[in-house]
């Protein structure tokens, strides 16, 4: 559970089990484009409509506080990226670093937030093809059935057909499937400038202050919606996925990731604002928002367009989602944690066709019949949490692996952290009369625990050394350590502690559940992949296994230095 792999092994050995290698035939634009589709379009148009209602107009606020915990992830990916990579994201990242078990748990999270996202975002589409063809009800084009659970009884086939076909054409090319996106991300840019700039002329700032202020819920609203909207921008986590099919990956993949997230997180904020400034909040709608706030004002036909603009928006950001959940699922599967003919990559394609026709099926399941309601609950905790590791990863691999710092004192940083960041966050949430505090305690508090996780910053920063000078020259890596992912982690933690108890229910059954497939299948299954390889190796078969200066896990395993210290 804590044996790790070297970048080495992981970019030979491991690879090498998918058989055919995935074609590099990415430039820098695509990569870009495919960071922007995915994220433009499913953050904006799937979740705005719901959390305005409960956060008011200060909906923009969640998308900017939402942007920065995001562009401080996407420096740790991008960092990730150049060491090692690799398709397999933040499982790669954090088997490396942490051990195959803590890779295992990101990898099977990111891959339910994958699945569940798209679900959303395929039943969102319907709602807005639905205003595009003239219909007013976002669930005229589904279908009721009566005697189904409450939420679980509308059934979508249209979204269904869209994933279908998006799985087949990710099945034929990635080339192709990026170019396809570079078109639509390119059309739907423009698009969203219609849409600002519409906003910005029709609406009214009245809209944003009247009746109750901008803020008519309080702040914690704002928190709360901000932790809901984080799921929009996973697409820079598709981005990093594209390791292996990238021209040139150590300087195109900080371009693509970095870049990604600091435009959509000002196209975001944009959206949001300009829809406020059309409609006031207690009118926005939560299905299709963008298309009832144009016919709200009169533009009956750009509500029309907005639909089929939004709905090309989606199409584009499932397009990138889905080849990115595919290749985690491949990568997962070269480590054996889960059927190998899911690492299996097609020699004439160069795409993982396995793993990408069974998570399209999964996908297409989920939104034939789960509501958006439901969804929306369940994601964005899985998110948090992954990205939460990778900040703590950078940390530990920076200092540790890289650094030849003890472990001990990085632990011991990372575990005051985290405590002093979950420390002012419940204290955040909590109500002064709940400890029969007065209300100016309450603030006190916030203020200690506010200043200890800075004290905790500052003093490491001082008291740890920095080993940027151990990277070969040239090689990017995130500037003013360790403050990026340090702040990464507090932000990640805080927004994890406004979502719902239902979330953290669901998100306790999901980690029981992938537990258990890990002990009964996966744990066995590495193993024994691990004995083929050392035999493959002992028969000096190198065109399967390139053993050059590599060690099999068997024989070199390396284990958490804590572990050793104890």
């Amino acid at each position: 559970m804590l044996a790790t792999w070297t970048p080495e092994q992981e970019l030979n050995q491991v690879r090498q089990r998918s058989g055919a290698d995935m074609k590099r035939k990415l430039k820098w634009h695509d990569l870009l484009a495919l960071g922007l589709g995915g994220m433009l379009g499913v953050g904006v148009f799937v979740a705005t409509g719901e959390v305005a209602v409960h956060s008011g107009p200060s909906v923009f606020i969640s998308y900017f506080i939402a942007g920065i915990a995001a562009l401080l992830s996407s420096l740790c990916y991008a960092e990730f990226s150049v060491q090692i990579p690799v398709a397999g994201g933040a499982f790669s990242y954090l088997r490396l670093t942490f051990g195959e078990f803590v890779g295992y748990f990101a990898g099977a999270n990111i891959l339910m937030e994958y699945v569940l996202s798209n679900a959303g975002a395929a039943r969102s589409f319907t709602e807005y093809m639905s205003f595009t063809f003239g219909e007013n009800n976002p669930k005229a084009w589904r279908v009721h059935v009566e005697g189904l659970m409450t939420n679980y009884d509308e059934l979508d086939f249209p979204a269904v057909a869209l994933i279908l076909l998006l799985t087949f054409c990710l099945c034929h090319s990635t080339k192709e499937s990026s170019m396809l996106n570079l078109v639509m991300t390119v059309f739907h840019l423009v698009f969203f400038g219609f849409i600002i700039i519409a906003g910005l002329y029709k609406g009214s700032t009245d809209n944003l202050i009247k009746p109750n202020g901008l803020a008519p819920f309080g702040v914690k609203s704002i928190i709360d919606g901000a932790a809901i909207v984080y799921f929009g921008y996973i697409g820079y986590d598709s981005a990093s996925t594209m390791a292996e099919e990238i021209q040139n990956p150590s300087k195109i993949l900080p371009i693509g990731i970095v870049g990604s997230v600091l435009i959509s997180s000002v196209i975001y904020c944009l959206m949001a604002l300009s829809l406020c400034l059309m409609v006031p909040y207690y009118k926005i709608q939560k299905k299709a928002s963008f298309s009832v706030a144009f016919q709200s004002i009169g533009w009956n036909w750009a509500g029309n367009v907005v639909g089929a603009g939004a709905s090309l928006g989606i199409v584009a950001s499932l397009l990138v989602a889905m080849l990115g959940q595919a290749r985690y699922l491949c990568v997962i599967g070269r480590a054996r944690l889960v059927p190998s003919w899911l690492a299996k990559v097609h020699p004439s394609t160069g795409t993982p066709l396995n793993a990408t026709l069974f998570l399209g099926l999964c996908t297409a399941s989920i939104a034939l019949f789960v509501d958006l309601d439901i969804i929306l609950q369940m994601i964005s905790i899985g998110t948090l949490v992954v990205f939460f590791l990778v900040a703590n990863a950078l940390i530990y691999r920076r200092y540790v692996v890289i650094g030849n710092n003890p472990p001990s004192k990085i632990l011991l940083f990372l575990f005051l952290l985290s405590s002093a960041a979950l420390g002012f966050s419940l204290w955040w949430h909590s109500k002064p009369h709940w400890w029969g505090l007065h209300s100016k305690l309450h603030y006190w508090g916030l203020l200690l625990f506010c200043g200890a996780t800075l004290s905790i910053i500052v003093l490491f920063h001082y008291l740890v050394p920095n080993c940027r000078a151990n990277y070969p020259s040239g090689t990017w890596s995130v500037p003013y350590m360790p403050w990026p992912p340090a702040l990464s982690i507090f932000l990640n933690i805080f927004l994890m502690t406004t979502l719902t108890s239902l979330s953290f229910q669901r998100f306790a059954i999901w980690t029981v559940l992938i537990s258990l497939f890990y002990m009964l299948y996966g744990v066995h299954q590495t193993y024994q992949a691990e004995e083929t390889d050392q035999i493959m190796l002992g028969n000096g078969d190198h065109d399967q296994v390139n053993s050059a200066g590599q060690q099999s896990k068997l024989d070199n395993i390396q284990v958490l230095s804590v572990i050793s210290h104890v």
